[in-house]
């Protein structure tokens, strides 16, 4: 059975139609969400640019490349994660487990990053539209003795399944994509998409859950 059939069945099980990114509870039969987000907690992938690699929860290592099509981003300064003030890139992704996920970038990745959305801007595309490989490139400190050695991500791309696309903008739209434990009241947000700042909605009723 095709996808456009299963949706079809699906619909008529629930009685009302189904958005793209949702499905049938097999035991329940209740409309639930392909993609697992507990809001303001998305899974943690990690760029550790000192040993140059990603991993997820700072335990979990996955190699020198990350690649992940972004559903929503802010690119920002702030002063977060006792890192002090710095420049961030803050993209989320569905995983290949079907959870929603973050991964942050700062420095002179986030310049690479800026370097990836200008040619997709005059193609009138943005990092929704894409998908992304993040790569560790290995540098070395020059203005200091011993010589040290540091990584950086630079990043490539290319064009993202239009069906796929068109699901991802449509669940990063509907639901609430933040993370609480890099969220403040001061960041200096340069550009964002999909982002959801609960800041910025004083009259919406959001309860942040505690951390740790």
């Amino acid at each position: 059975m095709n996808t456009q059939n299963k949706n079809q069945l699906s619909t008529i099980q629930s009685g009302t139609p189904l958005k793209p990114y949702q499905k049938i509870h097999e035991l329940t039969g209740e409309v639930v969400n392909k993609y697992k987000y507990l809001e303001g907690h998305p899974r943690q992938y990690r760029f550790d640019a000192k040993e140059g690699v990603f991993n997820i929860n700072g335990t979990e290592k996955l190699g020198r490349t990350l690649t992940f099509q972004p559903i929503a981003w802010r690119i920002f300064t702030d002063n977060i994660l006792n890192m002090g003030t710095k420049n961030w890139a803050e993209l989320f992704f569905i995983d290949e487990n079907n959870c929603v996920s973050a991964v942050l970038f700062h420095g002179y990745s986030v310049d690479n990053i800026f370097r990836l959305i200008e040619p997709l801007y005059y193609d009138d595309l943005t990092l929704a539209d894409v998908v992304v490989t993040a790569v560790a490139e290995k540098k070395e400190y020059t203005k200091s003795q011993p010589k040290g050695v540091y990584y950086i991500a630079t990043f490539s791309y290319k064009n993202g399944d239009p069906e796929k696309t068109a699901e991802l903008k449509q669940f990063a739209q509907d639901v609430k994509v933040f993370r609480q434990e890099t969220l403040t009241d001061i960041a200096n947000i340069k550009t964002a998409m999909n982002y959801y700042n609960p800041f910025l909605n004083p009259t919406d009723e959001h309860e942040l859950l505690p951390i740790g």
